[in-house]
């Protein structure tokens, strides 16, 4: 109101600006690479259960289907370790890589999967495109019929079958183990998880019953592990939790 500043100021890297300014200049408009994958942050948990020394990289929570990353042999479960032959020390740096990175270029991308680093090659797309694109019909999925609590994880579960895939709206896409109950004193309330959240995969295994869920804990318990990795469907929204599973 005084006509003064009031210190707020914009500032966009110069590395950013000339590439926007030449892609208007060339094509009238921008064209940014889209590499077609959903990531999350590789906190100290997570790279302990993916047997990675430090936490750093991009970890794929879900990878489009017929993206460039899916043709690439992109998986879920990876963590894109390098783009373009450039660290991803953290989650944030990969969408802006991908963005400055021309479309159609292949491109090396190094990802550590079950213990080991591998370089995949990738084709990039056009964010622009996709995001015009509208989202194309979902396949059916199969349904489960059992029940079960997991006291190691304090969750009721259950099959999906047709009139729980329709009280919480779930797609029939997704597959897996419907949360029921939690436990609000258990190890599953200490990681947000929900009534209504689909539990795909423990341990990068995928679960369709209560009873793969307490198997694959069982084998972790045996193996003198303390916790397990779940991939959790939470509304459409994939992310990696580790949950313990010790008692008290």
């Amino acid at each position: 109101p005084s006509g003064g500043s009031v210190g707020i100021g914009f500032v966009v890297p110069t590395s950013i600006a000339k590439n926007v300014i030449d892609q208007l200049k060339q094509f009238g408009e921008t064209r940014r690479g889209w590499l077609g994958v959903h990531i999350q942050t590789v906190t100290e948990e997570i790279a302990k259960s993916f047997a990675l020394e430090e936490a750093k990289g991009a970890l794929v929570a879900n990878v489009t289907e017929d993206g460039p990353a899916a043709k690439g042999g992109i998986q879920q479960g990876d963590i894109i370790l390098e783009f373009d032959g450039k660290p991803v020390n953290k989650m944030r740096n990969l969408p802006r890589l991908g963005a400055e990175t021309p479309v159609g270029t292949k491109t090396a991308v190094l990802v550590w999967r079950k213990g080991k680093a591998k370089t995949l090659s990738v084709s990039l797309g056009r964010l622009e495109a996709q995001e015009a694109r509208s989202a194309s019909a979902a396949p059916s999925g199969k349904s489960g019929k059992n029940n079960a609590s997991v006291d190691e994880l304090g969750l009721g579960l259950a099959g999906i079958d047709e009139a729980l895939r329709k009280k919480y709206e779930i797609p029939d896409a997704v597959t897996g183990v419907l949360v029921t109950k939690v436990d609000p004193d258990g190890n599953a309330a200490e990681k947000k998880l929900q009534v209504g959240d689909v539990i795909v995969e423990v341990n990068q295994d995928a679960v369709a019953s209560a009873g793969d869920i307490a198997g694959k804990i069982a084998e972790a318990v045996e193996a003198g592990k303390d916790s397990v990795l779940l991939l959790v469907n939470r509304a459409g929204d994939r992310r990696f939790v580790v949950v313990s599973v010790k008692n008290g």
